[in-house]
């Protein structure tokens, strides 16, 4: 199962996060997103667990703090291709 996080402290790292969610079974594999530019941490990222193990976290987790922040914890979708920006759409707004 694949799980979002966000809301994240950016003081954060990825076994600050492995470490939480290692509570209720194992971690495969913890990614935290970060700006492409500049390298840092966006406040968000991505928890791999066993199905069964993550809807306890996600039970759990969600809306809980975590160093001063509510975490948002709930399953990841997959994103298609309408979720991603386009170049045109970001420079539309000169346009008018």
């Amino acid at each position: 199962m694949n799980i979002y996080v966000g809301n994240l402290s950016y003081a954060l790292g990825e076994d600050d996060i492995e470490k939480v969610f290692s509570s209720y079974g194992a971690v495969s594999s913890v990614k935290l997103i970060t700006d492409r530019a500049t390298g840092r941490k966006k406040g968000f990222g991505f928890v791999e667990m066993e199905d069964e193990d993550g809807n306890k976290a996600i039970e759990a987790l969600n809306g809980s703090e975590l160093e001063g922040r509510k975490m948002v914890v709930n399953e990841a979708r997959e994103r298609s291709d309408d979720d991603r920006p386009r170049n045109s759409d970001r420079n539309n707004f000169n346009r008018y």
